[in-house]
């Protein structure tokens, strides 16, 4: 059999990740930017922490390859312990209320594709409650382009 094989960049593995969760909203953006760069800033959880809507800080509680422990706190004193995978150009991770998931991969021409969704999580469930979630990743991305053309 000879089957078609087909590479998929992380954006694109994101949306069909993000696609299998109802009420998931992925926003994009094209960021000026080495590729490199963007995902290390990503994968840095003090930026990481500084990027995120309503997210004061994001400390790194374990770490088995990919597959990490962070632990969040909220601007209103609310905590998180976010569950998931942290890679350069990945980012899915999830708690029992909460879902954070971002992706970066080279675009032909230059730049940085950027993807993002999150939100409130339906306990027990695979659901993102959908409010809000595309104004709050606008915000993201553009807390994360002023530190890239800082």
């Amino acid at each position: 059999m000879n089957w078609p094989q087909i590479e998929l960049t992380d954006v694109e593995r994101f949306r069909a990740l993000a696609a299998g969760v109802p009420g998931a909203a992925v926003t994009e953006r094209v960021l000026p930017g080495d590729p490199d760069r963007v995902k290390a800033m990503l994968t840095d959880l003090d930026v990481f922490a500084e990027i995120q809507a309503d997210l004061v800080s994001a400390t790194l509680e374990q770490r088995d390859g990919d597959r990490v422990v962070v632990l969040a706190k909220g601007a209103r004193g609310q905590r998180a312990r976010l569950e998931g995978q942290l890679r350069p150009g990945w980012c899915w991770l999830q708690s029992r209320f909460l879902i954070i998931g971002m992706a970066a991969a080279a675009e032909p021409g230059g730049g940085t594709r950027v993807a993002l969704t999150g939100g409130i999580r339906v306990p027990g469930r695979a659901r993102i409650v959908p409010l809000g979630v595309r104004q709050e990743s606008k915000k993201t991305l553009d807390r994360l382009e002023r530190l890239l053309t800082s």
